[in-house]
């Protein structure tokens, strides 16, 4: 998090803060003091603290330079929407978390101020635990991410069942991309549609009830605190879908976290089966659930491995261990 100096009071979001998250009555506009801290994300994210009370939010901003504006307003009242619409499952709870929406701007580069919710991120537990070899804190916290993860699919199941192949056009755009950064060659393209053309005809891909899923379930927007409380961030992408789409994101990115820090991704595979298993516990059939959920994971798990792939920062030859892997988990 880095320090950017106090926010300008000629500057919209400073009114707005002022006036409508942090309202003082007792004093004029003129002494609040709001210092902003530049938090590490995809969008554009920042921290404000209010001098005086220490009170802590956070600014996502979704409209920025070169973005349709419209396309930022609607990912940022779909964000707004399911922040309000899982508070109101019950995921305010001690142990599962959705930070509370305070406001929405359209007018200031589309805004969401959100509860600042502090916690150690599903990357730093990964990452902790590979350093010290301490499997079992990543155990423990893979445990508490299926619990939640269970809670927020079977909560929002629908009678409809899965439409597999809404998942299409994202695999051929991150195939597509791959093959724009010559990282994979069009043969390799054709291999990996041809691929994704036989999961199209496995049954159990299109059996499972549509879930609302969280959509970008990578480890840095899953985040743990005090008394075993899971809190989810980054909730824009979120869609009803596959309820293994969520899973084998995690699944896929813990591979990768492992054949990145250790050169050994099989030695993730204990903590998916662990993480797999444990989601499957709260099902009536736990067995049958388990069976159901990893024969469709590969399919999500690949994809996952895809789309780290294509990845700009990450070198040339690590991309293709990435890659590789991911072929051969598709070709299952």
């Amino acid at each position: 998090m880095k320090y950017l100096g106090r926010l300008n009071p000629h500057d919209p979001l400073y009114a707005y803060l002022n006036g409508q998250i942090f309202p003082r009555p007792d004093r004029g506009q003129g002494f609040s003091r709001f210092r902003v801290f530049q938090l590490p994300a995809s969008n554009a994210v920042f921290l404000y603290e209010e001098a005086h009370s220490q009170q802590k939010v956070i600014g996502k901003f979704f409209n920025r330079i070169h973005k349709n504006p419209q396309q930022a307003w609607d990912r940022a009242h779909n964000e707004w929407r399911h922040m309000h619409l899982l508070r109101g499952l019950g995921f305010q709870t001690e142990r599962l978390y959705i930070p509370q929406p305070l406001g929405i701007s359209r007018d200031i580069n589309s805004v969401i101020i959100e509860e600042f919710c502090p916690g150690q991120s599903l990357s730093r537990v990964i990452g902790e635990s590979i350093e010290h070899n301490d499997a079992e804190l990543l155990y423990a916290r893979l445990t508490d991410l299926g619990y939640f993860l269970a809670k927020l699919h079977n909560r929002t199941a629908r009678v409809e069942t899965v439409r597999f192949d809404a998942q299409f056009a994202y695999f051929d755009k991150i195939t597509a991309r791959l093959q724009r950064r010559q990282r994979i060659s069009a043969h390799q393209t054709g291999e990996l549609l041809h691929y994704r053309e036989r999961w199209q005809y496995m049954g159990c891909m299109w059996a499972d009830r549509q879930v609302l899923i969280h959509g970008d379930a990578t480890p840095s927007n899953f985040l743990f605190a005090a008394h075993r409380r899971t809190i989810a961030i980054d909730l824009e992408r979120m869609q009803f879908a596959d309820r293994a789409y969520d899973l084998g994101m995690i699944a896929g990115e813990l591979k990768h976290h492992f054949m990145r820090s250790t050169h050994h991704g099989e030695h993730a595979e204990p903590f998916i089966g662990h993480f797999l298993w444990e989601y499957s516990t709260h099902f009536p059939d736990c067995h049958a659930a388990f069976a159901s959920i990893t024969e469709r994971i590969p399919f999500y798990m690949g994809m996952t491995l895809l789309r780290i792939a294509r990845n700009s920062w990450l070198d040339w030859r690590y991309s293709q261990a990435l890659i590789h892997e991911a072929t051969h988990i598709l070709r299952r």
